[in-house]
This record gives structure tokens, sequence and C-alpha cells, in this order.
């Protein structure tokens, strides 16, 4: 049976040709009630508008948001994803792109080629991202996944194909590892206005809390190594408590280690110092314990998910937790203290700390 034509799919919607063909390629200058029309139309006709505009597209793009650089945790979840694409026969678009959080979504300029989907099927969301992005390209109807670790303020991640590392229970158990070696003045570092250190110390506070010790936050915001930096500076200033130190990062670690060595103290022996994402950590002097995040991975997920949604549309929304593991090298070590575990709930949870040691 011949499939149904434009022109007959421009009469049922009572609209031209030419506006069918651009709903049909995707370009966002029709207004929403014609759009939703020819939709309408087609659904009764049983033409498939979004194989129709995709169907000889390969390329999906991986939009870096918000960021200056290709940071190596996210060159990492690029790489995985690039991989993916690759085994599915599909290319991957490398874009940069900065926006404000406030520009309402419908305003919120594109890259031109994305509102061209005859050549772009779907974005996978990288960097960091807030909400108007994801409703901006619901309202286009362009497919995407996204890093949910990294999108700003509040969202329903229920609703969206998103990837998560488990930062949140890596922060948990790297805590729970410095307390079952005798720490207890135990510092996070890390900028909790940004949602990938915010969600770390959530998992922080919750395992000093169930040990029934004190959370310490610096109260510093900068970037990365900078923050570490100043943030460790602070700390000594003040002459806090302190025996071990959490930074949110291998950056930010990296920061902490410089105040250190300035200051004259040694790591561990005065201070055991650990970081989060393991992407410097057995590079640096004396090498650092850290939680391992699996970027790769998450890029392959991202990049899988947004293929899935490309082939089925009206799928529903799906989310993914990629765990993490806590690597134990020589920047931390067990110390004496006179307030030994005595919780139950303690001891079991200090046991359950998912590390693996490297020397």
């Amino acid at each position: 049976m011949k499939k149904p034509s434009f022109q007959e799919l421009a009469r049922r919607a009572n609209v031209s040709t030419a506006t069918v063909s651009r709903i049909a390629r995707g370009q966002v200058n029709v207004d929403p009630a014609i759009r939703e029309r020819v939709r309408v139309a087609a659904q009764q006709l049983g033409i498939d508008l979004h194989q129709r505009r995709n169907e000889k597209s390969t390329i999906i793009a991986f939009l870096l948001a918000n960021r200056d650089i290709l940071h190596n945790f996210q060159a990492r979840i690029l790489f995985g994803a690039e991989n993916y694409c690759s085994a599915q026969s599909k290319e991957l678009l490398f874009l940069t792109l900065r926006y404000a959080p406030s520009v309402p979504s419908r305003d919120l300029h594109l890259p031109r080629i994305l509102t061209q989907r005859a050549l772009v099927r779907a974005v996978i969301l990288g960097g960091t991202n807030s909400p108007n992005m994801l409703e901006a390209l619901r309202e286009r109807e362009i497919p995407f996944s996204v890093l949910g670790n990294n999108v700003l303020g509040q969202w329903s991640p229920e609703g969206v194909d998103a990837v998560y590392s488990d930062d949140t229970q890596g922060a948990f158990d790297l805590t729970g590892h410095l307390i079952s070696e005798g720490h207890r003045d135990i510092w996070f570092i890390g900028d909790n206005d940004l949602p990938w250190y915010a969600r770390c110390s959530v998992g922080y506070r919750q395992r000093m809390v169930d040990a029934g010790l004190t959370p310490r936050f610096s109260e510093i915001h900068s970037d990365d190594r900078q923050l570490g930096y100043l943030a460790m500076r602070s700390i000594l200033s003040r002459r806090e408590p302190v025996t071990a130190v959490i930074a949110g990062s291998d950056q930010i670690a990296r920061g902490v280690y410089e105040a250190l060595q300035q200051a004259g103290l040694r790591i561990p022996a005065d201070i055991s110092v650990a970081g989060f994402n393991d992407s410097e950590g057995a590079l640096m002097d004396p090498p650092l314990t850290s939680v391992r995040e699996f970027p790769e991975e998450l890029g392959k997920h991202l990049a899988e998910f947004v293929l899935r949604r490309v082939q089925e549309p009206d799928r529903e929304a799906q989310q993914l937790i990629i765990p993490t593991r806590v690597v134990v090298r020589a920047s931390t070590r067990a110390i004496w203290t006179d307030r030994p575990v005595t919780s139950e709930t303690e001891a079991g949870l200090v046991s359950s700390t998912n590390g693996i040691h490297e020397t």
C-alpha cells in the first residue's frame, strides 16, 4: 500500500505542504497550535514525522554547557558516548554553549544545527545545565539525555532520561572509611552552590551524623584547585580542629595539598586528605585516596538512552545510577583516638564501606 504523502497530510491539517515540511525537519518557527494540528493529522494518516525527520541522519550532538574547558571528567564522558555511538554506526558532534538559567525556555537560543533535525537526531547534555534547557529541548521536540549530577536548581528527573554517578553514596562510604581509621574532625571542602558538590556533602553529612560527629564545611566559594588552597588555608589560620579533609574533587585536593605543604604539614602524618572522582589521584604525591567514578560508563548510557529515545519517542523516561568505589591510597592513615567507635550502627556502616586498597 502506498504511504500517505505530505500533500495529503497538508490537506488533512489544512496547512501548506511547506509548513508540513518545516515541522518534519524540526524547525521551531511554527505556531504550536499548527504544529499540534499537523501532529494529530499525521497520527490519523499513520505518518511518523519523527521517522521521516531522522531517517537519513546519523549524528548525535554532545553539548558541553556552561564550561570554559573540557574538564578531564567530562572528556571521559564524551569518550564513552563516542564509543557507544560509533558501535551503533552513529556519529558524535561536539558542541559548546553558554546560557543563563534565568532565560525563559522559549527564548533560549540553541546552536542552529540543533534546530535542523534533519542533521542532528538528538542531544546528550554534558557540562552544567539548568531546567530551562531541558524545557527548551522538550518544547522543540528534540530528544535528549542529561547527566543528572550536574543539573542546577529544582527539576523533575522522573520525566527525563538521566544518568547519575552515585556520588552521594560515594561520599558516605569515604567518610565511613576515615571514621573507621579513627578520624573524628573531618572537613568537607566543596562549593555547595554547585550540585555535584552539594550531593557529595549530603553523603558526608549523613555519615558524620550517623556516627554522632559534627559535620564541618568550608564556606569558601571558588574554582577547583584554588578552592582547595583557600579553604585549607582558612581552616588552618582559624586553628580549627582537623585530622582529615574530604575534597569534593581530585582537583580541589591538589589545592589542599599545596596549602598543607606551604604550612609545613605532612600528608598523611599530620592531616589525611581524600579526593573525589579519581581523575588525578594516582598521579599525586602522595597518591590520593579518592572515590572512583566511572565517567566512560556514564557517557555510554547517556548515548544508549538518547538513541533509544529516538527509536521509541513515547517510551517512559529512564534514570540510571552508576555506583562509585572508594580507592584507598597513601594520603590517608589510621590514627589513635580517645573516642573509640562504640555505636553498633557506626561499626556496621564502617564494615560495609566499599573500598579497595592500592599501593
